[in-house]
């Protein structure tokens, strides 16, 4: 596959991430959990399909999966989310510790649940998901906790990565603020947002990174219905939203991207996984990848295409995988080389 960015020029990129400021990554967290078996019968109770037991295991879920891969790429990060005061907390936070990680951004809210997420599966596919979670909006005394620890943060992380799953943390009054704080230090802000935020509250990001049913949701949001081409889609995000770049994921498509601070043209990049098992958490993975890359100098196209490829490391292996530095290059090399 022909792609724009060379091997001098990857190396090049990923050397500076081990020296990058560390990374802060703010969103709603949880803990996934996956069930594994294998079926061979159906109940006698109901229809459905028995479980037979073989494994069990947790990771860390939705922004804590952002932050998990950033360290497996080699970049320093702090993860920063609000949690319930129960035994999943307690696990998270034992998770976290395994993987090297700080705790100090966690901050547990007796009235809300830890979000926890169960999948059973099988070897060919996956029962059901089971999760427990809160969604509205957090209190204002969480709020007061969120912004002390944001203050003590700020100058200590090189960028931003907002990870929204409209879970109820990030508030318009919360987005405002991080916005707004890490523009006027001149750090970089990536976004990943939700379908059911208001659009207008990320206005002003230096990233935002929407896939492509978020993106048009985004646009009818903003008053423009029905509009399916994609690159008007594109152009009407980067206006309204006062945005620097935008990468839209195409899924099988791949990446389109529009960056004002270049030439301001839409492009499109091919996907390049060849095998597809599970695409749990390859946003995660994509966006870590992606503002490591910019955080390095990086173009936009360049991150794109380094994004592009810890995605398809991650959609080989089951459940929310990471990518480490290592299995990047080789798939990298891989490439390049055709193969």
């Amino acid at each position: 596959m022909q792609t724009s960015l060379t091997k001098q020029r990857f190396n090049e990129i990923i050397s500076k991430w081990n020296d990058l400021p560390a990374v802060l990554v703010i969103g709603d967290i949880g803990l996934d959990k996956y069930t594994f078996g294998d079926v061979k019968r159906i109940s006698p109770e109901a229809p459905v399909p028995v479980l037979e037991v073989i494994k069990e295991w947790n990771k860390l879920g939705l922004a804590a999966n952002v932050t998990d891969n950033l360290k497996s790429l080699g970049v320093q990060s702090t993860i920063m989310g609000v949690v319930g005061d129960d035994i999943k907390a307690s696990q998270l936070e034992s998770l976290l510790e395994e993987r090297g990680l700080k705790t100090w951004g966690v901050i547990r809210d007796s009235e809300r649940h830890t979000t926890f997420k169960e999948r059973i599966t099988t070897s060919t596919q996956q029962i059901c998901r089971v999760d427990y979670e809160t969604k509205e909006e957090i209190g204002k005394e969480t709020y007061q906790k969120l912004h002390m620890r944001l203050e003590e943060f700020n100058d200590d992380h090189g960028s931003l990565v907002i990870e929204d799953y409209g879970k109820g943390l990030l508030t318009k009054e919360a987005l405002s603020y991080l916005i707004k704080s890490f523009t006027e230090k001149k750090k970089l802000i990536g976004i990943d947002p939700s379908r059911t935020t208001d659009p207008r509250w990320y206005e002003g990001a230096d990233l935002l990174k929407p896939n492509l049913d978020e993106a048009k949701l985004m646009t009818e949001a903003l008053g423009y219905f029905k509009e399916e081409n994609l690159e008007q889609v594109a152009a009407i995000l980067m206006e309204k939203l006062k945005l620097k770049k935008l990468i839209i994921t195409l899924g099988p498509q791949g990446m389109g991207m529009i960056d004002s601070q270049a030439d301001g043209k839409w492009r499109v990049i091919p996907t390049v996984a060849n095998e597809v098992f599970d695409v749990s958490g390859a946003g995660d993975t994509a966006i870590a990848a992606i503002m490591s890359s910019l955080a390095a100098g990086a173009s936009l196209e360049e991150a794109a295409w380094i994004g592009n490829c810890a995605s398809g490391v991650v959609v080989r292996k089951r459940g929310t995988a990471l990518c480490e530095q290592a299995e990047l290059k080789e798939f990298f090399e891989i490439l390049i080389k055709g193969k």
